[in-house]
C-alpha cells in the first residue's frame, strides 16, 4: 500500500481539513465538541506549523505543532521555552491502520526537535487508540490532570500529557 504524502498544510487545504476532520468527530467524536468554526479550531493560537497526510487530493490525516502554556509546561516538568505541543492529530477512517498518524506525529515531532524544542502533548483518558499511539512510539507518561470540560459522555475530562522520547530531542 502506497504511503500518503505528508507536507505543510496550506490555506487551500482547510475545507477538506474541516470535512475529513467531520468524519472522525462522526466516528470518533474528536474534538469532543464540535467547533463553530473548525478552520479557526484546526488554527490553535500558537501555532508554529501544521501538516496534512494526502491520498491526492484527498485528506487522511492532520497535525499541528503550537507554542505550549505554562500549565502544560507545569505537568511536563520542563520550562515552557524549551517545549512544543502536538495538537489537533486525527487521521480518518479510511486511513486508520496504515501508519498515517504515526507518520503525522513523526513529522511534527521532528520539527519540533529541528527546532530545539521537545514534543509534549496532551490526550483525553477516553482516547484509546491514540494513547496506544503515543505509548507504542516510545512517549512517556508524565502526568495527569483533571480537565475544565466534560467529553461527549458527559465525563469530566482525565487529561495525561506525554513527552517525547529524550532521545528524539536530541
Amino acid at each position: 500500500m502506497e504511503q500518503p504524502e505528508i507536507r505543510r498544510r496550506r490555506d487551500d487545504d482547510m475545507a477538506a481539513c474541516a470535512e475529513a476532520l467531520a468524519t472522525v468527530y462522526v466516528a470518533d467524536r474528536y474534538p469532543a465538541r464540535w467547533p463553530a468554526d473548525p478552520g479557526g479550531w484546526l488554527t490553535p493560537a500558537g501555532m508554529l506549523a501544521a501538516w496534512v497526510a494526502l491520498d491526492g487530493t484527498d485528506v487522511l490525516g492532520h497535525v499541528a505543532l503550537t507554542r505550549t502554556g505554562p500549565a502544560m509546561a507545569a505537568t511536563a516538568g520542563l520550562p515552557q521555552d524549551e517545549l512544543a505541543a502536538v495538537s489537533r492529530l486525527f487521521a480518518t477512517a479510511s486511513a486508520r491502520r496504515r501508519g498515517v498518524a504515526s507518520a503525522l506525529l513523526a513529522t511534527a515531532s521532528a520539527a519540533a526537535v529541528a527546532d530545539g524544542l521537545r514534543p509534549v502533548l496532551e490526550v483525553e483518558d477516553g482516547g484509546g487508540a491514540a494513547v496506544r499511539l503515543y505509548e507504542c512510539a516510545g512517549w512517556r507518561l508524565v502526568s495527569s490532570r483533571v480537565g475544565d470540560w466534560t467529553t461527549h459522555d458527559g465525563r469530566t475530562a482525565l487529561l495525561h500529557t506525554y513527552i517525547a522520547p529524550a532521545g528524539a530531542a536530541r
